[in-house]
């Protein structure tokens, strides 16, 4: 995309934004009639993933040339995102230790969604099951990335073994990937009305401004705390990024329309595609984007981790119970490896929060209290995980990439 139109769709998308917003806060039955757009918007980006995703990874892995130069590439980007999910966690007990945000709480009589209480059973032997799926078109079918980006790396690397047989095979994907990216680019000039849509129908689906501020209200102090450690967690990235690339406030500012973009959809899997195109623009290399962006998207969810270490320890203070330094050392490991398995969609954040809550053994009802505010929280968590994937790939690129490979 030329400069000057990139400059000119950010503005649009920023504006689109705040419109949004104030349409949804004042107008809020009339924005749920123009919903239809956003989700059109939404539906145009999911159909890109699955395509992009299989055709980079592929493309990629091609481009290393040596599967040795992979296993490198791998380890630096499982480590380095480990390391960043779990400093996620610790600002996140840290912050909720010391505002206690669910001390005398009302409980209230909030119910559990059946989706969230049907994963009582799950456990962290189910993130691993998930690495590896039996039926690859159920897994597009149902968005779960994680066993198709391991499909794609496998296959890749078999690519690799066969010699100059895999030529031909590797110039197809070079040439799905590219025009996915071509793809990318004319989707994202419908990118201000729906982010425009997106967000007005969801404050105006909470009932409009109005009953939005009495929501926050009930449990201010609970989203106080999570945006106070998610915009330190952000910074902290920044901070990292200056120190390692040298440029942290003018990749932010190239990264701006992933951003918004995911600001606005809630979904840092539906925003994949823009995030690597935005990638593209800022030098990151394609080695990086097509390797790093499509697995941060699925096991790197800094947001979420972060939230979710968090709101159990506002659970266990509106219940009164008081977790040993123990019990949160156990929330600190099950909140990073949940993450981990949390897929980039919306709400996911709940769903693997059972399984963190049920290893400090807390009431799954506690979940309730959190309802009303989730899905604002939601697009705050979902921009730092595409900030935080954002600058895995920019990391890895200078790092390893250009020094090692």
């Amino acid at each position: 995309m030329p400069h000057s139109h990139a400059v000119i769709l950010l503005i649009l998308i920023i504006l689109s934004a705040i419109s949004g917003v104030l349409f949804g806060w004042f107008f809020g039955e009339l924005s749920l009639q123009i919903g239809w757009m956003g989700d059109l918007f939404l539906n145009a980006l999911k159909m890109i993933i699955i395509p992009l995703i299989v055709a980079s990874v592929i493309s990629g892995i091609g481009a290393l040339g040596d599967v040795r130069k992979l296993g490198r590439l791998g380890g630096s980007t499982i480590l380095y995102y480990g390391f960043t999910t779990a400093v996620a966690v610790f600002i996140g007990l840290v912050v909720v230790n010391i505002i206690q945000p669910g001390a005398g709480i009302e409980l209230g009589n909030a119910t559990v969604p059946e989706r969230i209480l049907e994963k009582q059973g799950t456990g962290v032997s189910d993130i691993f099951m998930s690495l590896i799926s039996p039926n690859l078109f159920a897994s597009a079918t149902e968005m779960q990335l994680l066993p198709i980006i391991v499909f794609a790396i496998l296959f890749a690397m078999a690519l690799t073994t066969i010699g100059d047989r895999s030529k031909p095979v590797f110039a197809v994907f070079d040439g799905i990937n590219e025009a996915m990216m071509k793809l990318v680019i004319w989707v994202m000039y419908f990118a201000p009305l729906g982010i425009f849509a997106l967000i007005a129908a969801r404050i105006g689906l909470a009932g409009g401004g109005d009953e939005l501020f009495k929501e926050i209200q009930a449990v201010g102090w609970h989203v106080v705390t999570v945006l106070t450690g998610l915009f330190i967690h952000f910074c902290f990235l920044l901070l990292l990024l200056q120190l390692i690339a040298g440029k942290g406030f003018s990749y932010l500012l190239g990264m701006s329309r992933a951003l918004f973009t995911g600001f606005g959809t809630a979904s840092s899997t539906a925003t994949l595609p823009l995030t690597m195109e935005n990638a593209r623009e800022n030098k990151v290399s394609d080695k990086a984007i097509k390797f790093v962006l499509p697995l941060g998207s699925t096991v790197n969810m800094d947001g979420t981790a972060l939230y979710e270490a968090a709101a159990v320890l506002f659970i266990a203070q509106a219940y009164g119970i008081d977790l040993t330094m123990t019990q949160q050392v156990i929330v600190f490991i099950t909140a990073t490896l949940a993450a981990i398995g949390a897929a980039g969609i919306p709400e996911a954040g709940l769903v693997t929060m059972v399984i963190v809550l049920s290893a400090v053994g807390l009431p799954l009802d506690g979940i309730a209290l959190l309802l009303a505010v989730d899905w604002f929280l939601d697009r705050f968590r979902t921009v730092v995980n595409i900030w935080g994937d954002s600058v895995g790939a920019k990391v890895i690129d200078t790092l390893v990439i250009k020094k090692a490979l």
